[in-house]
């Protein structure tokens, strides 16, 4: 078996921080479409409607351990907390792991907008190119293949709305023996799994 590559904990990092960065793009915050301008009267408390969910689950007990192990092998299935600005309306957790050469980051995040407008909204500007039916009120999936000095690394990503709350999985993936990534459908089934677990957790 080949011996692990001296450059490893370099290539680790670009990764680390692709998965960190495409979440921080794929899960900022939704605007608040229901604000008003400056020096508008506030309507009636009688036509307030409370939002269908009132906040965000906790993110880490919304995989379950037997999930975690299975899409990220050697991970604490506890999870790592993601800061949030506001976690009354964004949580979110992330598991990585390498197990040999085969290297897996799995985060999902949760989001509760003031109304269902808000959220259609987010959902359309964070849509992905495949329709992922039987998830929520609408879902969609996609797969990226990057490729930096000749490693390759696959992402999916999965964004479901239901109600007036967002959820976001990023799962990504790579073999640094065979500098090869893991396959567009393996990827793709392993972050729509996640994305199941984490809408039962919304549904909690």
């Amino acid at each position: 078996m080949p011996s692990l590559p001296l450059t490893l904990a370099a290539r680790l990092l670009p990764v680390a921080v692709l998965a960190t960065a495409g979440w921080a793009m794929t899960s900022r915050p939704a605007a608040d479409s229901g604000s008003e301008p400056a020096g508008a009267p506030n309507p009636p408390r009688s036509t307030a409607v409370a939002p269908a969910i009132a906040k965000p689950p906790a993110p880490c007990p919304a995989i379950p351990a037997e999930t975690v192990k299975e899409l990220v092998p050697g991970a604490k299935t506890a999870g790592a907390e993601l800061n949030t600005a506001d976690p009354k309306r964004r949580t979110g957790c992330s598991w990585h792991a390498l197990d040999g050469f085969d290297y897996r980051w799995l985060d999902v995040t949760f989001e509760t907008t003031p109304a269902d407008q808000a959220a259609r909204s987010a959902y359309a500007d964070r849509k992905q190119p495949t329709a992922a039916p039987g998830l929520g009120d609408e879902a969609s999936v996609g797969t990226k293949l990057t490729k930096e000095d000749g490693q390759q690394t696959r992402e999916a990503v999965v964004v479901v709305r239901k109600a007036n709350a967002l959820v976001t999985v990023t799962y990504n993936g790579s073999d640094f023996d065979s500098k090869k990534a893991p396959g567009a459908d393996a990827m793709s089934k392993g972050a729509l799994a996640a994305a199941k677990n984490a809408l039962g957790a919304l549904d909690d």
